[in-house]
């Protein structure tokens, strides 16, 4: 499931009493904009007395990342049930952009605590410094001078005249 980031703007309908209602703004990470739309109205009408039939959707836009060739620390804060209850995570993740972050986080959640994906809310996504980050498996990787082992090199010959289908003995791969 690829994802994109989708920025939904929506209101309540303008009425007689109510000529210029309050906008809502949200970012929200799902596979298209359909899909966006519908947990708009499904968030909203958790925090505010609206639904999709009182509200209209003003616009939808696709959010790309600014800089996607740098690698970033990312921090998420969401909610999700289980099958014991609801709690509130927060989990750092290293990535080149925020989708790529919620996609993982997403595969995390899955793997470690059997979350689907509709049990999952995003509360927050934010870009984290190197200095906040609290997590071990993210600050291992801010070492400028980190370098990681070859251990199964195999040497391949230069041009196909030098290759040979049978050796006398079995090529050494550890150095």
């Amino acid at each position: 499931m690829t994802l994109h980031e989708y920025q939904v703007i929506g209101r309540l309908k303008p009425t007689t009493e109510n000529t210029a209602p309050t906008m809502y703004r949200m970012r929200i990470f799902s596979p298209n904009e359909v899909v966006a739309k519908s947990r708009f109205w499904y968030f909203l009408s958790k925090y505010h007395k609206m639904k999709k039939t009182t509200g209209e959707i003003l616009a939808v836009n696709e959010i790309f990342e600014k800089n996607p060739q740098v690698v970033k620390n990312y921090g998420a804060f969401i909610r999700y049930d289980s099958r014991s209850g609801t709690h509130n995570l927060y989990k750092e993740f290293r990535d080149t952009t925020r989708v790529g972050a919620v996609s993982q986080l997403y595969m995390d959640m899955a793997g470690r605590h059997r979350a689907r994906t509709r049990s999952i809310q995003i509360i927050d996504v934010k870009e984290v410094a190197a200095k906040d980050c609290k997590r071990p498996y993210i600050t291992e990787f801010h070492d400028s001078n980190i370098r990681f082992p070859l251990p199964h090199r195999v040497q391949r010959a230069s041009e196909r005249r030098f290759q040979r289908r049978f050796r006398p003995a079995r090529s050494s791969t550890v150095w």
